[in-house]
């Protein structure tokens, strides 16, 4: 047998998608499959492809004809392309022009948009869905919307991440100097901290948690919020954060998200729609007590393991999280209660398997095994 070709297509997506799609290359490579990689440059910076055997080609979220005509290239003599997230699916299709070759569009996650853009996102949605040979959704909501958008085959899907660096038993006291350290670098010595993590943009909540922080200053010690991640908020986010001198740190993209949890007393999650969310999972396998909205499959993911609560609901989060502060025998009892649950969830050898089952079904029904 020939040795399966497999192009794997990034938009700009968040840190969860691109955290995946080197997971996903990392396996396909080790059991022989050749994978290119066309995401933007930035994104191999971050994930290093390449390091894990891939080959990286650089495209940009756009659909220009030098964008467009790159993509065309790279999948040229793919075996089968698999895109990540409606965008890419879209421009995917689109470089394909048609031929015969299966696509298969991984849906992530969903925005929500009103109007004129809502109506343009539900046109790129059903464009991307009824392009794609197979369309696997992180959530059975989004395999329930690919069905309404027209997709002929959808599949609820298990989208595993890297587990997080642990420390060996023996290495504790490391550990334990490492969050000391991390703590002092964030500024949170003697006092809590509290960590959110993902792109500055609207749908993830941080104006939810900008207001609940107003409440976190009356307390003693005061505890610190710290938001690691980019994205176009951040200028009203800092100017609100300055204006009315939140307790809140903007700590920009960081690649030690993991080092930074395990430091925190309690993890946040404020979005308005998730499907598997790579803070949640990371918070929850490393034993940190997570509050996060009861949207989307975030209630599915955690199970009892997290403190849910509505979307949007400031007094509710700040609440809760003055409450945890207040009670170090239930933040015990949910750090107890993280590892259990995450070990129940599909690993990374269950979604290598699935998506190369996948692909093997696809290339036997075009003759390619």
């Amino acid at each position: 047998m020939t040795q399966l070709r497999t192009v794997q297509v990034l938009g700009g997506g968040g840190a969860g998608c691109g955290t995946h799609v080197r997971s996903l290359a990392a396996g396909l490579v080790d059991r022989g499959v050749r994978v290119t990689v066309c995401a933007p440059e930035w994104l191999e910076r971050v994930h290093d492809f390449r390091g894990c055997g891939a080959d990286h080609v650089p495209v940009a979220r756009r659909g220009d004809p030098v964008s467009l005509g790159a993509l065309r290239t790279a999948c040229a003599t793919a075996d089968v392309v698999h895109a990540h997230g409606v965008h890419a699916a879209v421009r995917a299709a689109v470089a394909l022009g048609g031929r015969r070759v299966p696509l298969v569009v991984t849906w992530h996650t969903r925005v929500h948009a009103d109007g004129p853009r809502g109506q343009l996102l539900r046109l790129l949605e059903r464009r991307a869905v009824r392009s794609a040979a197979v369309v696997l959704g992180a959530s059975s909501e989004l395999v329930d919307r690919a069905r309404a958008r027209g997709a002929r085959d959808a599949r609820l899907a298990p989208v595993a991440m890297p587990v997080p660096r642990r420390l060996p038993a023996a290495d504790e006291d490391a550990g334990t100097e490492r969050g000391d350290k991390t703590r002092a670098e964030l500024g949170a010595v003697g006092r809590p901290l509290l960590m959110a993590v993902g792109s500055l943009v609207p749908d993830r909540g941080y104006g939810t948690l900008l207001t609940a922080a107003r409440a976190w200053r009356r307390l003693d010690p005061a505890p610190l919020l710290v938001i690691a991640g980019e994205g176009g908020e951040r200028a009203a986010l800092q100017a609100r954060i300055d204006n009315e001198r939140l307790p809140v740190s903007l700590v920009g993209r960081r690649d030690d998200v993991s080092d930074l949890l395990a430091a925190a007393d309690i993890a946040l999650l404020a979005s308005r729609w998730e499907a598997r969310s790579l803070l949640a999972q990371e918070a929850l396998r490393l034993g940190v007590p997570l509050v996060a909205t009861a949207v989307g499959a975030v209630p599915e993911l955690v199970g009892d393991a997290a403190e849910l609560i509505p979307y949007g609901d400031a007094a509710i989060l700040a609440d809760t999280v003055t409450r945890l502060l207040a009670d170090p025998a239930r933040r015990a009892e949910l750090a107890a209660a993280g590892p259990v649950r995450a070990a129940g969830w599909p690993t990374e050898e269950h979604t290598i398997a699935h998506v190369l089952s996948v692909y093997d079904e696809l290339t036997q029904s075009q003759g390619l095994g």
